[in-house]
């Protein structure tokens, strides 16, 4: 139908225009009577969040997205475009969109008068029929509503009672759009009441000018319950005029939160051929990020965003990748070890209370680690301090006497993958105790071996040092024994 340029031909095609609401909503149904999927990318929220969205597109409500930070709230409101008609008829030239059929603006109107049916009509497609402003401090009415722009009525020479004097702002040119403002609460208080007449009435007024612009708009507002206390808040009025308030959340498994970091891992081609992250490690990096939300060290109302998974992810596999170029390998796989590197995507994205802040980024990272790495462990292997009932051999009597007899286990972190499997191989009953426990070949025998080492020293089976280029593991007694032969100056007594 894009193909029509006129008043005439337009309604000559049987075109009928509806409400931007009307139109959201047929689509919708269509989508799911066709069992088409509405919110494509958006995983987790099959059950929860995505049907709160379709309802109150069926009841026709403007939307607000309140969440933590990472929930997907920008991402959902963008896919609401999918939601609108393909290409949309306004009147060429139209400076807010008008509606050939049904024009509010007066040049819209005095177009319309004057040519009738050879009125010109333009196409907008639906990516242009999205607008979205990031809300801060600064914003102005101006720059949301409109003002009097004094240098088109001097280019004009207009006195300023007349209308073509108005400069419109963001919101009047979203007519038959979706129009987002991404956290709301930054929004000063007086800037908010600029939007009761839109949300209720659906008209504007600028600078007292006595224009009635019936905007047709789709409103979604995003917010985190962390600003309303530290940066401002959504007043009641404003609050009360938005329809639907729909609650996002995190992911509520380990399994929802891997398919989300696969699908927004940013990895470079090369990264996805040479560089193997096993499943192992892609739910410990995961579990870290669980971990994270529970810690009594992080900020529980600011949230652990899904992008420090993600970023994590990159990290990892960028880490083991630097590591078999160094090392002049074709391929790899991730290790534990390569953990370390994952450290600045968590320090990066955590807001830390004051114990943690006492204990110190890296540290509370470094503790996040350990913890994932603790869970796992146990999720694949006997706690080493409580035999199961009826068993009469410590599982791990081997490695432990191996440890005793003064050996050491030193992981480098840019260790070839040769080396690294040689050191492990090296521990009297390492390989047996993972092959006895689980069915592996090939390498995924090597990553739980280490998997034993890291939760072994959990339970302080073994010491772990960590260096600043290697993991070193040693008997928990010997090391004991080292620190009492020597005096706080470092000198042998």
């Amino acid at each position: 139908m894009n193909h029509i340029k006129t008043l005439g031909e337009l309604k000559a095609s049987g075109y009928q225009s509806r409400p931007l609401k009307e139109e959201l909503r047929n689509n919708l149904i269509k989508k799911l009577q066709s069992g088409d999927k509405v919110f494509d990318g958006v995983i987790g929220f099959d059950d929860t969040v995505l049907p709160d969205i379709e309802r109150a597109i069926l009841s026709r409500h403007n939307i607000l997205l309140l969440g933590l930070r990472g929930q997907a709230k920008t991402r959902i409101a963008r896919l609401l475009i999918n939601l609108l008609d393909e290409y949309m008829p306004i009147i060429a030239g139209s400076e807010l969109n008008d509606d050939p059929m049904n024009p509010i603006t007066t040049s819209g109107i005095q177009m319309v008068a004057e040519k009738g049916a050879e009125t010109p009509v333009e196409w907008v497609h639906r990516s242009e029929r999205y607008v979205e402003k990031l809300a801060t401090p600064d914003v102005s009415v101006a720059d949301l509503i409109g003002d009097v722009d004094p240098i088109k009525a001097a280019t004009l020479k207009l006195p300023y009672s007349d209308e073509r004097v108005l400069h419109f702002g963001l919101v009047p040119r979203s007519h038959r759009s979706i129009f987002v403002i991404n956290e709301l609460p930054d929004l000063q208080p007086r800037i908010q009441v600029s939007l009761f007449n839109i949300l209720q009435e659906g008209d504007i007024q600028i600078r007292g000018f006595k224009l009635r612009l019936p905007l047709d708009i789709q409103f979604v507002f995003t917010a985190n319950p962390e600003d309303y206390t530290n940066r401002g808040s959504i007043i009641t009025p404003l609050k009360d005029r938005i329809e639907s308030q729909i609650l996002t959340h995190y992911p509520k498994t380990i399994e929802i939160a891997r398919k989300i970091t696969q699908q927004e891992a940013n990895l470079a081609e090369a990264q996805k051929e040479a560089v193997v992250v096993p499943d192992l490690l892609q739910i410990l990096l995961e579990q870290i990020v669980f971990e994270a939300r529970e810690s009594e060290y992080i900020d529980e109302k600011s949230g652990v965003s899904a992008r420090l998974s993600i970023s994590a992810m990159e990290n990892l596999a960028s880490t083991a990748e630097r590591r078999m170029l160094i090392n002049k390998e074709k391929a790899t796989n991730a290790r534990i070890t390569d953990f370390w590197g994952v450290v600045p995507a968590i320090t990066g994205k955590v807001e830390l209370v004051y114990e943690g802040e006492q204990e110190g980024p890296y540290i509370v990272a470094i503790n996040l680690v350990n913890e994932a790495v603790k869970k796992a462990f146990l999720d694949h292997f006997p706690h080493p301090d409580k035999l199961k009932k009826g068993q009469e051999r410590d599982p791990y009597g081997t490695i432990r006497a191996w440890f005793s007899g003064g050996n050491t286990v030193d992981l480098l972190n840019d260790s070839s993958d040769k080396d690294f499997r040689k050191h492990l191989d090296e521990v009297a009953g390492l390989r047996k105790l993972v092959e006895s426990h689980l069915n592996l070949t090939g390498d995924d025998v090597y990553t739980y071996m280490e998997l034993v080492l890291h939760g072994l020293a959990e339970f302080n089976v073994v010491n772990k040092e960590i260096m600043e280029a290697s993991f070193s593991f040693r008997d928990l007694l010997a090391n004991m024994l080292d620190d009492d032969l020597f005096d706080d100056d470092g000198y042998e007594d």
